[in-house]
């Protein structure tokens, strides 16, 4: 799955818009290295995602094409998170 679709249906980003900006704008890494938003993640892979001075780091655990809102969160593991990023995907 692309990435920037995988982050709008785990819901770490709401909106697809902004998770492509957020891609294309070099503030996302997949195993280290950045990402575009054609990317391709599988289960097992480690994002990074940095807005300003909030940074997350996620495994994925699962990528499926479609979730309920309330089972979107079983999608990735949260492996260091700041306040404000948890705010965000509140």
């Amino acid at each position: 799955m692309r990435l920037d679709k995988y982050l709008k249906v785990s819901r770490i980003i709401k909106r697809r818009t902004v998770a492509k900006e957020a891609c294309d704008g070099g503030r996302v890494t997949v195993g280290g290295k950045i990402a575009k938003a054609g990317t391709e993640v599988k289960a097992g892979d480690v994002l990074e995602i940095r807005f300003g001075s909030r940074m997350g780091r996620y495994r994925i655990t699962d990528v499926r094409e479609v979730v309920r809102k309330e089972d979107a969160a079983a999608m990735y593991e949260v492996l260091s998170e700041d306040e404000g990023m948890a705010a965000e995907r509140g």
